[in-house]
Parts: structure tokens; C-alpha cells; sequence
């Protein structure tokens, strides 16, 4: 009977232990952007430190959206609104809630070197030879392509937009730069690229790019109830663009990891960390 007396406790043991690291484990997702990586590296360090095991993954804008919709992910600080991922927002708005900012003064448009003599989008119309008829840019499912599409329409441009990657786009800027050549590219704020080189915004005259954006972050349905001192922490959660670029270029380095700079920058910033945790 004593034997038996102890085996229902060790089970019950075991259950609850088994429920109590269930309700630790945190999913992020993200787009493989480099904001968005730096940004959630720093999450990720943030809750592990309140003990919590946390997976991010990796995924396409549509696929995040989604994730966090259905609830395979907790959360994602990697939401560009009002503009760059309005179509997911208002797909999936009634299944995730959105918790506003985590970021703001985002931007998002086409870029050329600080040496451009292009300073419109508008002179593309007679000028996109001198850029090879070409705007370099990321993956096609993106709200900045798709945006891109938009303004190509909107001003009639004889250009074509190039898919490809952040990292692609980022080296052709590279290539162009060393070379003295002009180039656009699709281009955001916060992003490494303007910690590393001078560059510039082409103005827009029809907002096809729309006006400041923010990033944001996004959590399933229930988090509140489930994790509340993640949803907390998600609430509080706040980053500074200089900060972001600043890491963002440190990543770029050879030999840098994301995980080493978002702890270096947890580190000097503690005082912020800590009044995310309160």
C-alpha cells in the first residue's frame, strides 16, 4: 500500500514538473531580417533569464503572421505596420492581439548612396539607365516589394524590381558603393546598412511607401492568461533605432554573433532590461 502510496505521489510529481516546464517554454517567431534578428536575440536572452526555454524561429512575413494566428508561436516583435505588413494585419487582426510599438520612427523606401545625384523617385522616369533600369531588392512576399510593385505603377517607371535577399541587396549596394556607381535599393529603417554607409531616402511625392512606420509585436490569443509575466515583459518591451543599427552592424563583423551582441547590449543597458522585467 506504502508502495503504491509513493508511486501516485511521484507520478503526481512528475506531472506537475512536467506542466510547470510546459508553461516555461516561450516560442518567438521572426522574419531573418537583421533588425529582427537583434531584436529578438534580446528577447530571447531577456526571458531565458527569468528561466524560461525559448525557441525562435525563423519564417516568411506570412508565415509569422500566421504562426502567431494559430498559435504554433507565442509572439513576434518583428510586425511592420501601418503599411509594410498591413495585409497580414488585417487577415489575421481578430485571431492575435497587438500590443502596439516596440519601435517607432521605422521607415521604409527606396535608398541610393549619399553621392546620388537621384534625390525622387520621380526621376527614375528619365534617369533609370543610369542605375541600370533596376531596383535591387529582397524577398518577393515582402511588404517593402510589395510596395515597390506600387510605386513602379504609381510613377510609371521604366525599372524592374529584382528579387532576391537582404543579403543579396545589401551586397549589391556594397559592389556599387566601392565602385563609385549608383544604385536603389529597397531599403528600411532600422537597418545596419545606414550605420555602415551614407545613404538617403528617395522622397516620395504619392506616399506609395506611406509615412512612418513602427515595428510591433504580436502575441497569440491567450498569452496573457497563459504567461503573463511573458505578456508583461512583451508589453514593456522597447528598443531604440540607433541601438538596433548599432547591433545590427556589429552582426554584419566576421566572426560576430547575434547572441554575443544582444548580450553585450543587455549588459550596458541594464536599467532598460530591468524596468522591462518590474
Amino acid at each position: 500500500m506504502r508502495v503504491r502510496t509513493v508511486t501516485v505521489l511521484l507520478c503526481l510529481a512528475l506531472s506537475q514538473s512536467a506542466a510547470e516546464a510546459a508553461t516555461k517554454q516561450v516560442r518567438l517567431a521572426y522574419v531573418e531580417w537583421a533588425d529582427a534578428v537583434a531584436a529578438t536575440t534580446i528577447l530571447k536572452q531577456v526571458l531565458e533569464e527569468k528561466g524560461y526555454t525559448v525557441k525562435a524561429v525563423p519564417l516568411a512575413a506570412a508565415a509569422m503572421w500566421q504562426a502567431v494566428a494559430t498559435g504554433d508561436a507565442d509572439a513576434s516583435v518583428a510586425a511592420w505596420l501601418p503599411v509594410t505588413q498591413a495585409a497580414y494585419y488585417e487577415k489575421l487582426k481578430d485571431r492575435l492581439d497587438l500590443l502596439g510599438p516596440n519601435v517607432t520612427g521605422a521607415k521604409i523606401g527606396w535608398v541610393v548612396p549619399a553621392f546620388s545625384p537621384l534625390t525622387s523617385i520621380e526621376d527614375l522616369k528619365t534617369r533609370a539607365a543610369e542605375v541600370d533600369g533596376k531596383v535591387i531588392g529582397i524577398d518577393p512576399g515582402a511588404g517593402v516589394m510589395k510596395s515597390s510593385e506600387a510605386a513602379i505603377k504609381a510613377y510609371g517607371l521604366p525599372v524592374k524590381l529584382v528579387d532576391g535577399s537582404d543579403a543579396t541587396m545589401t551586397s549589391a549596394l556594397k559592389n556599387a558603393i566601392r565602385q563609385k556607381k549608383d544604385i536603389v535599393v529597397t531599403g528600411w529603417t532600422p537597418h545596419w546598412m545606414f550605420a555602415r554607409y551614407e545613404l538617403k531616402y528617395l522622397t516620395d511625392p504619392k506616399k506609395t511607401f506611406g509615412e512612418d512606420e513602427s515595428v510591433n509585436t504580436i502575441v497569440r490569443k491567450g498569452l496573457k492568461e497563459d504567461l503573463p509575466e511573458v505578456y508583461a515583459i512583451l508589453e514593456k518591451f522597447k528598443l531604440g533605432i540607433k541601438d538596433e543599427e548599432a547591433m545590427m552592424a556589429q552582426n554584419e563583423e566576421r566572426g560576430v554573433k547575434p547572441d554575443q551582441t544582444a548580450a553585450k547590449w543587455i549588459a550596458e543597458n541594464r536599467a532598460t532590461v530591468d524596468s522591462w522585467l518590474k
